[in-house]
């Protein structure tokens, strides 16, 4: 559900959606219980309601805060994961200029068609969390032979060999990363403990009773939009490779990768 919101509908869309449903629920909700127990805007309650308030809301705040940093953290990560890969085939590209023509064609052929693979093919994967290794493995593959099949001549030429072997071999491993990366998202238990959370905080303010009927709407419309908004970053940080604020391929195009896409 999060990942087709994310794919197919823009920030400010959901954020109406999440935000605005959620304070309209709560408003709705208000002036119902108000209708149904006039009473209830006597305050009689309110000691009662404003402790269990605090209780829960400090639990909830604390939930929600880990639950945000922990998903920015990730993303994050999978931001520096990309990067260290994309480096790390310029890195190999750089190392190969030191080639002859044929074995510097040769690498350079291989990490053309890999980060177009990664850009072309795995990324829309990636978006809808469908992530495969199979989508670049022909590709990778094709790396590790280009260079296998230079032997290098001098200890120049095994000076770059070593490191563009050495960096491949990075790129693998942030690969294999990314990959895993693509495939996380908020754990069951999680996602029950913050999305459940906002339905019990939300009806609560519904018995904290005030005379005025706009200032309580108004109260109960500050509480839902407070964790509508914290919803919407849990939403949009959840996957960090779909959405508006997913993690950019623009990596796999600059530097000395942006060679492979100049005709493009």
């Amino acid at each position: 559900m999060i990942l087709w919101l994310l794919n197919h509908l823009s920030t400010f869309v959901i954020a109406v959606l999440v935000v605005g449903g959620i304070t309209g629920l709560a408003v709705a909700g208000s002036v119902a219980a108000r209708r149904r127990f006039p009473h209830l805007a006597q305050g009689e309650h309110n000691e009662m309601v404003g402790v269990a308030l605090g209780m829960f809301g400090a639990i909830y705040g604390i939930i929600l805060a880990f639950v945000v940093v922990t998903l920015w953290t990730q993303r994050e990560n999978t931001e520096t994961i990309v990067a260290t890969e994309a480096s790390g085939l310029a890195a190999v590209v750089r190392s190969a200029d030191a080639f002859p023509d044929a074995d510097r064609a040769r690498v350079h052929q291989a990490v053309g068609a890999y980060t177009h693979a990664v850009v072309e093919v795995q990324w829309p994967l990636m978006r809808v969390g469908r992530p495969s290794f199979e989508a670049t493995g022909e590709q990778t593959q094709g790396l590790y032979r280009a260079l296998m099949a230079y032997e290098p001549q001098g200890p120049r030429a095994e000076t770059f060999y070593a490191e563009a072997v050495t960096r491949l071999n990075d790129v693998n491993t942030q690969r294999r990363a990314r990959v895993t990366m693509a495939e996380t998202s908020l754990p069951v238990l999680l996602q029950v403990l913050v999305y459940g959370g906002a339905f019990v905080i939300v009806p609560l303010t519904f018995l904290f009773g005030l005379r005025s009927l706009k200032m309580q709407l108004l109260f109960v419309s500050a509480v839902a939009g407070l964790i509508g908004f914290s919803l919407l970053l849990v939403v949009a940080l959840d996957r960090p490779f779909a959405g508006d604020l997913s993690v950019s391929p623009a990596p796999y195009k600059e530097a000395a990768l942006a060679r492979f896409w100049a005709a493009g």
